[in-house]
C-alpha cells in the first residue's frame, strides 16, 4: 500500500505534468471600482492529499480549477483541502481597502496569500482550529484585509482545511461597506440571542416560582439553542474561549443534544404525551436515551464522528417532535396545535441546516439563517403556548379559588346551619342544652364563689297534647310558650342572660323537647323568689291556641350552686330529681334535696352487687310469723328479704326492692326467695306441719315467663303442697296490667298457690276487678290500723273491709299489729289473723325455729 507521503508526491508530479501542459495558470481578473459591488467569484481546487503548495497549485492551468461564478460552495463532510483563488484588477483612480470574507466560522485551518506579480506579498493564517487572536478583523467569519494600488492587480490564495463541513461561502467586500454589514448583521444576531436570553429568563422566573420542570426544560432547551448558534456562529469562541479552539469544537457538539434532549423533555410535559399517547411516549423515551448517548459521545467522540452522529439525530429528533403535535393536537391537547405551528418552521430549518452541513442543499442566505429562523419563531409561538397555558392555569386557578371560596362560603353555611342545629332547637329557636351547659359552667368559672341556681320547667302533658292536636299545632304551642318563657325572664334582673356571636339574647334554654332551664343569680334575689314564683304560677295556667284553653301541667325544679352540685350537667340532673321526688313547699318549685334522691351513683351499683349475692346465696330470708285468732295460734310465716352487704352493711328493703323492679333484678330476686324459703319450710313442717309460707312477688313477676314452671319444680324438688304456698302481691300491682296479671294470677292458682292482696286501703282499687282475682287472702295496710282503737271512724272503715272480704270470700289479714289495744278490736272486728310487732318481729330461721318451740299449743293474745 502507498503511504501518505508517497501518495502526496504522485499527487505534486502530477500537479506539475498539469501545469506543464497548460497554456494559463492564471485565474480570471475580476476588475474592481470604487463604487460598483465586487463581484464574488472564485475558483476551487481539491487537494485530497492535502499536501500541494502554493507554489504547485499555483502554477495548474485553469482546466484543473472549479470555477463558482456564484461566490459559494458546499463540499460536504470531507478530509480533503480545498484551494480557492481569485484576481482583483483595480480599475480605479485611487487606492481600494479590500476584505476577502469566507462567511462560515466552523472552518478549522484557513491560510490566505497575497500574490502581487507573481511574488507573495502577504500571508495571514487563522481558522477556528487556531487561537482567535490575532486577527486582523475582530469578527468570527475568516476575512482577509488587503488593499488594491490604481491600476494594481493582485491574486489571492486559500487554503481550507476543515473536520467538519466544507462550506465556503466568499464574500469580496470594500472595507467601509463591509464593516457596514456586519454592523447590521451583528445587530441582528445580538437582538437574537437577546431575546432568546430573555425567554430563558422568564422561564427560569416562573419555574422558580412554581416549581413546575415544564419551565425548567424549556429554559434548557433555549439554553442549547443560544449556545448551539453562539458557537455555530463563532460568538462564543469570539467572546468566551478565543483562546481554547478545542473547548469552542466540543461546546457546538454538546449544544446539539442539550437543545434535543430538554427539547424532548419538554414535548414531553407539555403535551402530556404520556397519558395521551403511550405509543408515542415510548419513541419518546428512547429519544431521551438516544440524546444522552450523543452527549457522551459529543464529548468523546473525534469531530467528524461526532457531527455526523448530531445530524442524523437531529434529523430523527425534529421529525419525531414534527409528528408530535398533531398526534396531540388529535387527542384534544390544546398545546398540540401551538406545539404543530412552532415546530414546522424550526424543523423546516434545521432540516435545511443539516442538508447545508452534509453538502446536499447549497450555500445561500435560507440555508445558513434557515435554522435561526425557524427556532426564533419556534420561541416565539412555544412562548405563547406557554403564556396560553399560564393564562389558562390562572383562569383555572381563578375559578378554583371562586370555587373554593363558594365551597368554603357552602361549608361555612352548612356550619352555621350545623352549629345551630347543634346549639338551637328546631322548633322554638331557643339555645339548647349545650349553649346551657356551657354558659352555666364559664359563668362558674368567670365567679366561683357565687351563690347561683339552676332551674328547669318540664310541660308534663306534651306527649298527650301532641297526640290530640296532632304536631305542627304541638309546634306552633312550643313556640309560643318559648316566646312567653322568655319574655317573662327578660323582667326578671337576676336571671343570667348572654349574647351569642349573632348578637341573639339568651335567657331560656331548650333542654330537651319538653323541658327549659335557666341559671339564675340568688345573690341578687332579694324578694325571697315571690316574682318568680309569680312567674311560674302564670306560666301553670292555660294557654289558648285556636280556641282550646289547653292545661300544660307545668312542674319545676331546682338545684342550687355549690351546694347541689359544681357543674351544669350535675345541677341539671339534680333540679330534675328535685322537680320529680321532692314534696313541694310554699314554692312552684321542687327543690333539690339529697334525703329525697333514690337515684344516688351508689344505688346503680347495687343491683349489680344485689345479682352477685343471690348468685352466692348471701342474702337471707327473715320470718315474721301470722297469728290467727281462730286457733289461737301461729299457722303462718312471711318470708322478708334482708341483705347483708359487705361494704355497706345492712340495706334495708326500701333501698333495693324498688330498685330491683325498676331494672327487672326482681324477677331473680323472686325465685331466689322462693327457692330459699320453700326449702326452709320444708324444714319447719316437719315440726309444724300447720304452717304456711307467704312470698311477696311483683307486678315484674307476673310477666316474666317460666315463674309458674319454677315454683312447681321447687315445690316438687322440696316435697312441699301447693298450698302451703301464699304469693302476695299489693293491690295496685295486680292493676298495673290487669288482663296480664289476671291470667297470670289464674295460672298459678291453678297449681293449688294461695294468692293474697297485699296494702289493701294503700291504694286506689277497682272492686270489680279485685272480685275476679283467684285471691283466698286480703291484708289490711297498717295506715288502716293505726288510730283504730281510738278513732269510730276507723274502726268502722276496717270493719266495712272485713265485712267486704269475708262476703268475697277471702280471710282477712291485718299487718302492722303494735299493741295489744289494736290487737283486741281486729278481733272484735272479725279479722282472721293478725301480723306485727305485738306477736313478734321478723327473724331468722335458727331463731324463729327457737321462737315456735317456745309457743304452746294454744295461746292467748300476748306479746312476745
Amino acid at each position: 500500500m502507498l503511504t501518505s507521503r508517497a501518495v502526496g508526491c504522485v499527487v505534486s508530479v502530477l500537479l506539475m505534468l498539469l501545469a506543464s501542459t497548460a497554456v494559463s495558470a492564471e485565474p480570471v481578473t475580476i476588475p474592481v471600482t470604487a463604487s460598483s459591488p465586487v463581484p464574488s467569484q472564485f475558483e476551487a481546487l481539491e487537494d485530497a492529499a492535502g499536501t500541494a503548495t502554493l507554489d504547485e497549485v499555483s502554477q495548474l492551468a485553469g482546466a484543473n480549477w472549479q470555477a463558482l461564478p456564484s461566490g459559494s460552495a458546499t463540499f460536504g463532510i470531507t478530509s480533503s483541502v480545498y484551494w480557492l483563488r481569485f484576481a482583483l484588477q483595480n480599475e480605479s483612480d485611487e487606492t481600494l481597502n479590500l476584505i476577502a470574507e469566507l462567511a462560515y466560522s466552523q472552518l478549522d485551518d484557513v491560510v490566505f496569500y497575497v500574490l502581487a506579480n507573481g511574488q507573495v506579498e502577504q500571508q495571514f493564517k487563522t481558522g477556528d482550529g487556531r487561537p482567535f487572536y490575532p486577527r486582523q478583523v475582530d469578527h468570527p467569519n475568516m476575512l482577509l484585509r488587503f488593499d488594491l494600488s490604481p491600476g494594481q492587480r493582485k491574486t489571492v490564495y486559500i487554503r481550507v482545511e476543515t473536520a467538519g463541513s466544507m462550506i465556503l461561502p466568499l464574500n469580496l467586500w470594500r472595507a467601509d461597506e463591509f464593516f457596514a454589514a456586519a454592523s447590521n448583521e451583528q445587530k441582528l444576531h445580538f437582538f437574537y440571542y437577546g431575546s432568546l436570553t430573555v425567554i430563558i429568563l422568564i422561564n427560569l422566573a416562573v419555574f422558580l416560582t412554581l416549581r413546575e420542570k415544564l419551565y425548567l426544560y424549556y429554559a434548557l432547551a433555549i439554553s442549547g439553542y443560544l449556545l448551539f448558534f453562539a458557537s455555530i456562529k463563532g460568538y462564543s469562541f469570539q467572546l468566551l474561549y478565543p483562546d481554547s479552539p478545542d473547548i469552542h469544537a466540543r461546546a457546538l457538539l454538546v449544544s446539539m443534544p442539550v437543545l434535543a434532549l430538554f427539547s424532548v423533555l419538554f414535548c414531553r410535559q407539555l403535551l402530556r404525551i404520556p397519558s395521551h399517547s403511550p405509543k408515542l411516549d415510548i419513541a419518546i423515551r428512547a429519544m431521551i436515551g438516544f440524546e444522552i448517548i450523543n452527549f457522551v459521545a459529543a464529548l468523546t467522540l473525534d469531530y467528524n464522528s461526532a457531527i455526523v452522529l448530531s445530524a442524523i439525530s437531529a434529523l430523527f429528533f425534529f421529525s419525531l417532535l414534527f409528528v408530535a403535535g398533531p398526534i396531540t393536537w388529535a387527542a384534544g391537547v390544546r398545546a398540540g396545535a401551538f406545539f404543530t405551528i412552532a415546530w414546522t418552521p424550526l424543523t423546516i430549518g434545521v432540516l435545511a441546516t443539516a442538508g447545508r452541513a452534509l453538502g446536499f442543499f447549497p450555500e445561500n442566505f435560507m440555508t445558513e439563517h434557515a435554522m435561526q429562523i425557524g427556532s426564533g419563531l419556534e420561541a416565539f409561538i412555544l412562548t405563547l403556548a406557554l403564556a396560553d397555558r399560564l393564562y389558562r392555569e390562572r383562569e383555572e386557578k381563578i375559578r378554583a379559588q371562586a370555587e373554593a371560596l363558594r365551597t368554603e362560603k357552602a361549608r361555612n353555611e352548612a356550619q352555621n346551619s350545623l352549629n345551630e342545629a347543634l346549639t338551637h332547637d328546631a322548633v322554638t329557636g331557643l339555645p339548647n342544652r349545650n349553649r346551657f351547659e356551657r354558659m352555666v359552667n364559664d359563668q362558674f368559672q368567670r365567679d366561683p364563689h357565687g351563690h347561683y341556681m339552676v332551674g328547669v320547667a318540664r310541660i308534663t302533658r306534651l306527649d298527650e297534647i301532641n297526640r290530640t292536636l296532632g304536631l305542627n299545632r304541638s309546634e306552633r304551642l312550643l313556640q309560643r310558650l318559648a316566646g312567653q318563657m322568655t319574655e317573662l325572664a327578660r323582667n326578671l334582673p337576676y336571671i343570667l342572660r348572654v349574647h351569642d356571636s349573632l348578637g341573639r339574647e339568651e335567657l331560656v334554654y331548650q333542654l330537651s323537647g319538653d323541658t327549659f332551664g335557666l341559671l339564675v343569680d340568688a345573690s341578687q334575689v332579694n324578694d325571697n323568689f315571690s316574682q318568680l314564683n309569680a312567674v311560674l304560677r302564670q306560666l301553670s295556667e292555660p294557654v289558648v291556641l285556636d280556641s282550646l284553653a289547653i292545661e300544660l301541667h307545668p312542674r319545676f325544679g331546682a338545684a342550687s350552686y355549690p351546694a347541689h352540685g359544681s357543674n351544669a350537667a350535675l345541677l341539671i340532673r339534680n333540679a330534675h330529681v328535685g322537680m320529680e321526688i321532692t314534696p313541694h313547699g310554699p314554692y312552684e318549685t321542687g327543690f333539690y334535696s339529697q334525703e329525697y334522691d333514690i337515684y344516688s351513683e351508689s344505688r346503680l351499683t347495687l343491683m349489680s352487687d344485689l345479682r352477685e349475692a343471690l348468685l352466692e346465696d348471701r342474702a337471707e330470708l327473715y320470718y315474721q310469723p301470722k297469728f290467727c285468732l281462730n286457733s289461737r295460734s301461729v299457722t303462718g310465716l312471711e318470708a322478708l328479704v334482708r341483705w347483708n352487704h359487705p361494704q355497706r352493711g345492712w340495706v334495708g328493703p326500701t333501698d333495693f326492692i324498688p330498685l330491683a323492679e325498676e331494672t327487672g333484678v326482681v324477677n331473680q330476686l323472686t325465685r331466689w326467695a322462693v327457692e330459699r324459703g320453700v326449702r326452709e319450710l320444708a324444714m319447719l313442717l316437719n315440726r309444724h306441719p300447720e304452717l304456711t309460707l307467704s312470698i311477696n312477688i311483683s307486678a315484674r313477676d307476673l310477666g316474666s315467663v317460666g315463674l309458674k314452671g319454677w315454683i312447681t319444680w321447687v315445690l316438687e324438688q322440696y316435697q312441699v303442697a301447693p298450698e302451703k304456698l301464699t304469693l302476695e302481691l299489693t293491690e295496685t300491682a295486680a292493676m298495673d296490667d290487669p288482663e296480664k296479671g289476671l291470667g297470670a294470677l289464674k295460672a298459678l292458682a291453678e297449681i293449688g298457690l294461695r294468692i293474697s292482696i297485699d296494702d289493701f286501703g294503700s291504694g286506689y282499687s277497682s272492686l270489680s276487678y279485685l272480685k275476679q282475682l283467684p285471691a283466698t287472702e286480703l291484708k289490711l295496710d297498717r295506715s288502716l290500723l293505726e288510730d283504730i282503737h281510738i278513732s269510730e271512724s276507723s274502726r268502722l272503715i276496717v270493719g266495712t273491709a272485713v265485712t267486704m272480704a269475708h262476703n268475697l270470700g277471702y280471710e282477712v289479714v291485718a299487718e302492722g299489729v303494735e299493741s295489744e289495744q289494736t290487737a283486741q278490736v281486729l278481733a272484735d272486728l272479725g279479722c282472721d289473723r293478725l301480723q306485727g310487732f305485738w306477736i313478734a318481729r321478723p327473724m331468722p330461721l335458727p331463731e324463729l325455729a327457737s321462737w315456735l318451740s317456745d309457743q304452746p299449743a294454744t295461746a292467748g293474745l300476748r306479746a312476745e
